[in-house]
């Protein structure tokens, strides 16, 4: 049994030409890139401090804990990042590299024999407890640990590793011999734009080291959470991984990573199997160590059941979450674990929150979470229950002084993750109410602020999905002013930020369908705005519902869209959508009056009235007292409905969208024209040059977002104005243009203008 021991933490192996030690036992080996650092580290103690200036030192002293951690690259690849911080220094290694490869074996040997001198003399260069000199000593120990096979193995490997580099650069050379001036500019500016350490062009030349391991996790990790775009794409990460786990299958950490790696793609199958062989590790090698009174395999089986209940949650699996819940909490409570009894209570509180009000539960978990000093789960569910009572219209001064409170346990324990959550939180708070101009600030302040983590290569937190969720808002403002270039700006830098690939994308992909479908039926182009229906229902099933019902009451299919809105409206009762129920109720308003069915109209725009009111949802109440407006109107009251026309035409101006800003200027238009029917003809002709004047600002707004349908129904009712106050050249040019608005948009349905 003593030589298994002996063999299994001692005996260095063989594999692709690098000479390493069995991954269970030394934590270091030799490789030709770990030679290149020590010949760089070696010339940087041999030049001093006179030789490199202090802006280049700088720059290789932040150089090198990159190079001690991460993977091997290439020689190439090496010789390239030092001669960005010191052009001098890279020529001395590359010549000092050629010299040992290009020379005996005794070279290399006296080379490793002179980096002990640099920790000898009373004032060494390197010293020994620090990061350069632990390295140091772990590189000659495992270098003397070597046989004399394994020794010529490795000179025999650093010969390939300099002879690779020689070749690529030879060839790099013929191919700028050969190529256009033009070519070669370009090639060089592409260059020019990458840094000095890029994972894409990191190639590593055998299996990682442990604390190159842990590196490597560490840092995939860190660009998973923040910054996915930087990361390994999906594949090239799971083939390191799984090259990884090859020669250490009980490393936990690289099983956590693969199971984030694999959420990232929505691989249910894998992303368990990886969890589970995580916390099985985790008990296996005693990771683990003793928690409240516990062995650490019951901390790990515990913790294994809630984060599985948080996986099946996610895929939407919710039996499943809530016996894995059930099972955690069962033993949380065995153990005495408070704190993950406090995480299992909040957990049931998402899993409740999907059939029934969860509320008394909510509350319960922030009380406690307070209690045993848990900061984040308190804010988090501070921040939930100001989403529910928004949802149940509570006071918006009543909801910021809450989020003002949760913004204290931010600052004050440096949570800079739930500091955007809450910002981006505010931003559809305010959307909900109504309030664009807010809204449109609370992003701005999102966008501008700087995160509070340190993270590596100088990632900010700026990827997160509170980050998608602003933007995605901010196009969709943007879109609503009529600015389409700004938005489609906004949306090609989400798609940027977040590729489709990337676990928030959905967000941005359902705000471009919202957008181009607006834009689709503005111009009237119905069969777009149908072809769109089936990308919005597969990311939203509501939201696709609702604009299938638009697009068919459209086309004048009145039954097939009356049947959609039921159906809709019952879902939507059950799910407590409020907005969506009043906007559903406007819809079926407006099938009404197409029908003609002018007075049954008027029960369904006060219920959508009443709902708006109760929840505090200011633009679409606004929204419903034009309707009711324009109802009167139809039933010949046209006083009353300007009455009333005033209590709404100020929040639609402020806030409201352009497309409502021009509806609501042409209602009044119509309003003050059937209104002027009964004055004195000086009145009257007054009355209707005001009208004028208000159909011109309709046909602005209608302008910015080019709804070409409007602008026609405008263009005729100016028309008939002029007509009636004699004004034939101003009558015949607005004729002229309806003209050619009506041969390129052929009418749908009933006319809008009934009444003069």
């Amino acid at each position: 049994m003593a030589s298994v021991h002996e063999s299994l933490y001692f005996n260095p192996m063989m594999t692709n030409g690098v000479v390493h030690a069995n991954v269970f036992g030394i934590k270091d080996w030799v490789t030709p890139y770990k030679i290149a650092v020590l010949v760089l580290l070696s010339e940087m103690g041999r030049a001093g401090g006179s030789a490199i200036g202090l802006l280049e030192r700088r720059r290789l002293n932040q150089l090198l804990l990159p190079l001690l951690q991460g993977p091997d690259m290439t020689l190439t690849r090496l010789h390239k990042a030092i001669e960005e911080s010191c052009p001098q220094l890279a020529n001395s290694v590359q010549i000092r590299i050629k010299l040992m490869a290009e020379g005996e074996l005794k070279d290399m040997e006296q080379f490793f024999d002179d980096l002990s001198d640099s920790f000898s003399g009373t004032d060494p260069e390197v010293h020994k407890t620090s990061v350069v000199g632990l390295f140091l000593r772990h590189m000659i120990l495992a270098y003397n640990k070597l046989s004399f096979s394994q020794v010529y193995k490795l000179y025999t490997a650093l010969q390939e590793y300099f002879r690779n580099a020689e070749k690529k650069a030879t060839l790099e050379e013929t191919d700028m011999e050969l190529a256009s001036p033009e070519e070669l500019v370009g090639t060089m500016q592409r260059e020019d734009l990458d840094g000095p350490l890029r994972e894409e062009e990191i190639s590593c030349s055998g299996p990682l080291s442990q604390k190159q391991a842990e590196y490597f996790l560490s840092q995939q990790a860190s660009l998973l959470k923040n910054d996915e775009t930087k990361a390994l794409t999906p594949a090239s990460l799971q083939k390191e991984l799984n090259n990884l786990l090859k020669f250490n299958p009980d490393f936990a950490e690289a099983h956590y990573l693969s199971y984030l790696n694999s959420l990232r793609v929505q691989d249910v199958f894998s992303s368990t199997h990886s969890l589970l062989h995580y916390f099985d590790r985790l008990i296996l090698t005693g990771a683990e160590s003793k928690s409240n009174g516990d062995e650490g395999y019951g901390r790990s089986l515990r913790y294994a059941a809630l984060n599985l209940a948080a996986l099946h949650c996610r895929f939407g699996h919710y039996q499943q979450a809530e016996l894995a819940l059930q099972e955690a909490i069962r033993i949380a409570q065995e153990s005495n674990d408070h704190v993950c009894l406090q995480h299992c209570l909040s957990w049931l509180y998402i899993l409740e929150q999907k059939r029934s009000d969860s509320c008394v539960l909510l509350e319960h978990s922030v009380k406690k979470a307070v209690h045993f000093g848990l900061p984040y789960l308190a804010s988090l569910g501070i921040q939930s229950l100001v989403q529910q009572r928004a949802f149940a219209g509570k006071t918006a001064n009543k909801l910021m002084d809450a989020l003002k409170d949760s913004d204290l346990l931010h600052w004050k324990h440096s949570l800079s993750e739930l500091i955007d959550i809450s910002i981006a939180q505010k931003t559809a708070i305010w959307r909900l109410y109504g309030r664009s101009t807010m809204a449109l600030q609370q992003a701005q302040t999102l966008l501008s602020m700087n995160s509070l983590e340190a993270l590596n290569l100088g990632v900010q937190q700026n990827n997160t999905e509170s980050f998608a969720v602003v933007l995605c808002h901010l196009a969709e403002l943007h879109a609503e002013q009529g600015c389409l270039a700004a938005a489609s700006e906004v949306l090609e830098h989400l798609k940027e930020r977040f590729p489709p690939s990337s676990q928030h994308a959905q967000l941005w992909m359902l705000c471009e369908q919202k957008i181009q479908f607006g834009r689709a039926m503005n111009d009237g182009k119905y069969h777009v705005a149908d072809s769109l229906v089936t990308g919005i229902t597969a990311l939203n099933s509501i939201e696709g519902v609702y604009r299938k019902a638009i697009v068919l009451q459209a086309q004048n299919q009145m039954s097939e869209a009356h049947k959609l809105l039921q159906k809709l409206l019952v879902q939507c009762q059950k799910m407590k959508n409020t907005e969506m129920v009043i906007s559903v109720l406007l819809s079926v308003a407006e099938l009404y009056w197409r029908s003609s069915c002018h007075t049954i109209a008027l029960p369904v725009l006060l219920q959508a009235l009443a709902l708006s009111r109760e929840y505090r949802l200011q633009y679409l109440a606004s929204e419903t007292v034009l309707s009711l407006a324009f109802s009167q109107l139809i039933l010949g009251i046209p006083e009353q409905a300007l009455n009333i026309l005033h209590m709404a035409i100020e929040p639609i101006l402020a806030d409201g969208a352009v497309l409502d800003k021009g509806r609501a200027m042409f209602l009044v238009a119509k309003c003050q024209v059937a209104s002027a029917a009964s004055y004195d003809p000086q009145k009257k002709g007054e009355a209707l040059e005001s009208a004028i004047l208000n159909l011109n600002e309709a046909k602005t707004y209608f302008a910015k977002v080019d709804c070409k349908e409007q602008i026609r129904d405008v263009l005729y009712f100016q028309a008939r104005l002029y007509h009636m106050l004699g004004k034939a050249q101003e009558r015949n040019k607005c004729a002229m243009l309806f003209r050619q608005l009506h041969q390129e948009l052929p009418s749908h349905g009933v006319p809008l203008v009934t009444h003069l």
